[in-house]
C-alpha cells in the first residue's frame, strides 16, 4: 500500500494506490473541476452555452492561410473526429492540477485543437487512457512530437496493450491498431499499469481501474477478439475500460468515461460505491449505445441513469444519435450536448 507520503517503487509521485480491501476510498473533495473537450465527434459553432457548459467562440483559433479566400485567410477552426479527449483541471486549496484523459484518433488532432484553444500541453501532469482502442490513444503521438522527451505518468489497465480485432457479421475481420509500449517508454512516459483504483494528486482524483460488471445487461463489446496464446479468442468485456472520478465539494461526483465499454451504469454505480455513495453531479463521455447491437439497450440504460439522478448528463463520442435523443427527452435541461471546445465548469 502507498500513503500520501510514500509512493511505491518507481511510480510517479503524482500517483497513489490503495489496495487494502475496504468499502470506500477516501477521495477528497475538490473546490472545482473544469472539463475542456479537446476532441469529440462533433463541432458546432452555433451551440449555445447551457448550464455548466461554455462554448468556444467561433473565432477562437484565429485565421490561417487559404488561397481561395478573398484576403487569403480563413478561420482556423476546431476539428472533430471519431475520437475522444478531455483536459481535466482540478482545483483544491489553491492548488491546480491538469490531467489529460484520452487523446483522440489522429496523431495531431488534439494538439492542434490545444493550439486553437490556447491550451499549453506543458501544463499536463498526468495522462489517463480509458482503454487501448486507437480512437483514444493515437494522439499520444502528437503530444510526443510537441513536448519531446516527457516525464509524465500514463495510467492504463494491463489489457491496454492487447492485439485485437473485430468480427462483424458479413464482414471481414478488421484488426484494431494497438499502441506500442516501446514507443511510449522511449518517449519518456512512465507507464503505470493497474487493475485496481489509483489516486492522483493527493487523493483529488480517482481512476477506477477495472470496473465490475454488475448490471447484467451492459455487454461490453461483443464483436471484439484478442490474440491470446497464439490464437484469436473472444474478448468482449474490454476489461481495460476505466473511468475518472472527481468529487466536487457540495455537489457530488463527476464521472468521465471514454467509450463506456464497461457500461455507463456499471461505471456510475461503481464510482458511487468506491466513494461511499456520494451523489452523482455529472457524467461525461462516451456511453457506447450506437448501432443495432446496442440501441435495444437504450431504454433500460436511460431508466437506470435517471434513477442515479445526475445533475448533468453529457453523452459524447460513441453514444449515438438515438441514445442522445432518448437522453434529451428524459433529462430535459440536465442533458447537455457536447462539442469540441466546450468547457464545463463544475
Amino acid at each position: 500500500m502507498c500513503t500520501d507520503d510514500t509512493p511505491a517503487g518507481h511510480v510517479h509521485p503524482a500517483v497513489l494506490h490503495d489496495f487494502e480491501p475496504r468499502v470506500t476510498f477516501a477521495l477528497e473533495p475538490v473546490d472545482s473541476v473544469t472539463v475542456t473537450t479537446l476532441m469529440d465527434n462533433v463541432t458546432d459553432i452555433f451551440m449555445p452555452d447551457q448550464g455548466p457548459a461554455r462554448r468556444a467562440p467561433a473565432d477562437i483559433g484565429g485565421r490561417r492561410p487559404a488561397a481561395v479566400m478573398e484576403g487569403g485567410l480563413a478561420p482556423n477552426a476546431l476539428v472533430a473526429e471519431h475520437g475522444f479527449s478531455v483536459l481535466v483541471t482540478v482545483t483544491k486549496n489553491g492548488a491546480r492540477h491538469q490531467i489529460l484523459f484520452d487523446t483522440g484518433t489522429s496523431p495531431g488532432g488534439v494538439v492542434e485543437n490545444m493550439d486553437r484553444l490556447q491550451v499549453d500541453p506543458a501544463g499536463i501532469e498526468a495522462i489517463v487512457c480509458s482503454h487501448g482502442h486507437f480512437d483514444h490513444t493515437t494522439g499520444l503521438d502528437g503530444l510526443i512530437r510537441r513536448l519531446g522527451a516527457v516525464n509524465l505518468p500514463v495510467l492504463i489497465h494491463p489489457h491496454f496493450w492487447r492485439r485485437r480485432r473485430v468480427a462483424f457479421p458479413g464482414r471481414d475481420y478488421q484488426e484494431i491498431p494497438s499502441t506500442s509500449r516501446r514507443a511510449l517508454t522511449e518517449a519518456g512516459f512512465e507507464v503505470v499499469e493497474e487493475r485496481e483504483p489509483s489516486f492522483l494528486f493527493e487523493r483529488s482524483v480517482l481512476v477506477t481501474g477495472e470496473v465490475p460488471r454488475t448490471t447484467g445487461y451492459e455487454p461490453g463489446f461483443p464483436p471484439q477478439q484478442a490474440w491470446l496464446d497464439g490464437g484469436w479468442e473472444p474478448d468482449p468485456l474490454v476489461l481495460d475500460d476505466q473511468a475518472l472520478i472527481v468529487d466536487v465539494k457540495d455537489k457530488g461526483l463527476v464521472v468521465i468515461t471514454g467509450c463506456g465499454h464497461a457500461g455507463v451504469i456499471n461505471m456510475c454505480r461503481y464510482a458511487r460505491r468506491l466513494t461511499g455513495d456520494r451523489p452523482l453531479h455529472a457524467v461525461i463521455g462516451g456511453f457506447h449505445l450506437n448501432g443495432p447491437l446496442f440501441e435495444p439497450l437504450i431504454p433500460r440504460v436511460v431508466d437506470a441513469l435517471a434513477a442515479l439522478a445526475p445533475d448533468f448528463v453529457v453523452p459524447a463520442h460513441c453514444t449515438g444519435w438515438r441514445a442522445q435523443h432518448a437522453i434529451g427527452a428524459r433529462f430535459g435541461e440536465a442533458f447537455v450536448p457536447n462539442t469540441v471546445g466546450t468547457r464545463f465548469e463544475l
